[in-house]
């Protein structure tokens, strides 16, 4: 199984619409750890890390969101493992 860590920024009205509780249900599903915050921009932040078909099934989740969320834009860019267990928010940064 080969791990992959990506870190994705999610641009678009993706805060206040449910998107970090709804990407934590999402990775946890996929057994996927990281993390997810919003930032000061209005962008959404997640660090996904697991196996690659399932962090790439959640990037391909990531591009809609939930059902309020409205996603124009999704970055993605290769990450370090940070050791994280589990998934869970963040503080906004």
């Amino acid at each position: 199984m080969a791990v992959l860590a990506l870190r994705l920024v999610i641009i678009g009205r993706v805060q206040g619409v449910g998107f970090r509780a709804w990407t934590c249900r999402q990775a946890r599903r996929r057994a996927l750890r990281g993390w997810v915050r919003n930032r000061s921009d209005g962008s959404v932040e997640a660090l996904v890390i697991g196996d690659s078909e399932a962090v790439e099934a959640m990037v391909d989740a990531c591009a809609s969101g939930p059902a309020l969320a409205e996603v124009r834009e999704l970055r993605r860019d290769p990450a370090a493992d940070d050791g994280s267990a589990g998934f869970h928010e963040r503080p906004t940064v």
